[in-house]
């Protein structure tokens, strides 16, 4: 990669105030109609609801370090968060404001930076994430230290080393609960695979760490659309985005729920075509976020709707008291004056197991 400026921090004092996402309607820009509507009629769908964005982080910088490019969220062991820009800087948020309060830079085994995408913190605290380069998954220590670097089959690499394309490759990155399996997500099809057919690796932990185990096939709802990140249910389904770009027409961005019981392991599959005894995840629409209402939100690009963007990462952060997920996004805005860095805090409705 090429290098980048590195410019001070221009982050205002009232920015924790105008990010905060804790009270309906102090984080994104509305009219005073739109302050008067409750949370609860910000329905996308019957399953999800819109509680409100920011557009606070757009275009800012923090420690020198450009606050954008963002791909992935996590909930830190402190409560706080973590937030994973594709240019190789983990920043570190705050938990009510989601102000930066720290930036951390990651580097791969020659010191050179990583096309970062997905990120888990683990129970001890430190850091899995993955790069599309090759593509790995790397544990490095809260301080940004690199750990070890965990197996991937030889398949999923880019070719000609495997068999998938680059910039195409591990985009999301959860940990079930118990702590026991990671899952990554590739983002499109390997070659040789049915075009909308997505494999998902998981690893399981074993006494010297994590160790290659199932693999799953998840479909998009089409092959246009790629999967930008996976994040676990409590009961261990998963929660999938799809993202999609057209250009002059802009982005395509649903919700689903996936579940991997009964699914069928691929690992040895060699070519995923349709072909019969092969169970992909059992998928069920939630929401097409464009299906959103717009909230007063403005895009510097044609969209379907102008709350939509890249939008790349995903964190569970909790339940509320009607046992709720709370889910923020965030979109990646590449660095581009047409895009932008936003925040959405959705609540989502996830149906029993059965």
């Amino acid at each position: 990669m090429t290098a980048r400026k590195r410019t001070r921090p221009v982050l205002s004092a009232t920015l924790a105030a105008a990010f905060c996402l804790a009270a309906p309607g102090a984080a994104h820009a509305d009219s005073p109609q739109e302050r008067a509507n409750s949370p609860q009629t910000h329905a996308c769908s019957p399953a999800v609801t819109l509680d409100r964005f920011s557009d606070a982080l757009d275009k800012t910088t923090y420690d020198g370090s450009y606050v954008g490019n963002l791909s992935a969220l996590a909930v830190d062991r402190d409560g706080s968060l973590a937030a994973l820009s594709d240019r190789s800087t983990l920043f570190r948020l705050d938990a009510h404001s989601l102000r930066p309060t720290g930036a951390i830079g990651l580097a791969d085994e020659s010191g050179q930076e990583l096309d970062s995408e997905g990120l888990v913190v683990d129970r001890d605290g430190t850091r899995l994430v993955t790069s599309e380069t090759e593509p790995s998954v790397r544990r490095y220590s809260r301080t940004g230290k690199l750990l070890e670097r965990l197996p991937v089959p030889e398949d999923l690499r880019v070719a000609p080393a495997g068999r998938a394309t680059a910039n195409q490759t591990f985009e999301g990155l959860t940990l079930l609960p118990g702590g026991h399996t990671l899952l990554a997500s590739m983002e499109y099809a390997l070659a040789g695979d049915d075009p909308g057919t997505v494999r998902f690796q998981t690893w399981t932990r074993g006494h010297g760490g994590f160790r290659l185990a199932a693999q799953y096939a998840y479909r998009t709802d089409d092959p246009s659309l790629g999967v930008p990140e996976v994040q676990a249910t409590p009961d261990g389904r998963l929660l999938v985005l799809e993202r999609g770009f057209t250009a002059g027409v802009g982005n395509t961005v649903r919700l689903s729920l996936a579940d991997p019981r009964h699914a069928t392991d691929t690992a040895r599959v060699g070519h995923l075509t349709g072909q019969p005894g092969v169970r992909l995840l059992r998928k069920t629409p939630l929401a097409d976020i464009a299906d959103c209402p717009s909230l007063g939100a403005t895009a510097r690009q044609p969209q379907p709707n102008p709350l939509l963007d890249n939008i790349e990462g995903m964190t569970v952060t909790g339940r509320d008291a009607k046992g709720r997920l709370k889910v923020l996004l965030v979109s990646d805005d590449n660095q581009n004056p047409a895009q932008t860095t936003r925040l959405f805090s959705l609540r989502v409705r996830t149906a029993p197991t059965r």
